[in-house]
């Protein structure tokens, strides 16, 4: 438990780090980025100091907003093309009421990029998404258990081995309404992150 408490401290100091390191790099002040990524200033000062573990959907805005896409705010600067992420090393972004996990296993920097997580839900669990940036398209396989995908109105109910495409520019949302745990895999591509405008340039999202 204290190695959990101390890594979810570590990554939440790291990806603090790298916001403030963006933004600077940017000229941008607390308050344009806060306007830019539709947050709160407060949001914006507790990310950069490690005082929070922010959510998903907060790290996305935030992602987009500097056009640099999430995998680059949780992974440490790289300069070699080949990354390797070894097992246990993924950046855990969410966590379920039931044990469920959402963790960022590896990622590709912008302008086009692909995430990709390795997720489990417990009975129950349910992660909910806003829609993110036009043209994100989303990949689920599952590997144990059944889940269920709900894209904008529609719900689909999978089964182990089962996999889903759908476009990730809406709402959207994974679950897991049985009595035993579930995973899958997920891949999103987001393609032409931070090509909207120039970095100086405010960005509209």
């Amino acid at each position: 438990m204290v190695h959990f408490v101390d890594s979810v401290a570590k990554l939440a100091t790291a990806i603090g780090a790298r916001v403030k390191q963006e933004r600077q790099a940017r000229g941008w002040t607390l308050d344009h980025l806060a306007e830019v990524a539709s947050v709160s200033r407060r949001m914006v000062v507790s990310v950069e100091q490690g005082a929070v573990n922010p959510s998903v959907g907060t790290l996305l805005r935030l992602s987009d907003a500097l056009g640099v896409g999430l995998p680059v705010l949780v992974e440490p600067p790289e300069p070699k093309s080949v990354k390797v992420v070894r097992y246990g090393e993924g950046a855990e972004l969410w966590t379920g009421a039931a044990g469920g996990r959402g963790v960022l296993v590896a990622g590709t920097n912008p302008p086009d990029v692909m995430e990709l997580w390795d997720w489990s839900l417990g009975p129950g669990d349910r992660h909910a998404s806003e829609a993110h940036a036009a043209d994100t398209k989303e990949l689920v396989h599952v590997l144990e258990g059944a889940i269920t995908v709900e894209v904008a109105d529609e719900v689909i109910a999978l089964e182990t081995g089962d996999a889903i495409a759908f476009p990730g520019d809406v709402d959207h949302a994974y679950a897991n309404p049985h009595t035993v745990p579930a995973r899958f895999s997920l891949a999103v591509f987001e393609p032409g992150v931070g090509g909207a405008s120039a970095p100086s340039e405010p960005l509209h999202g």
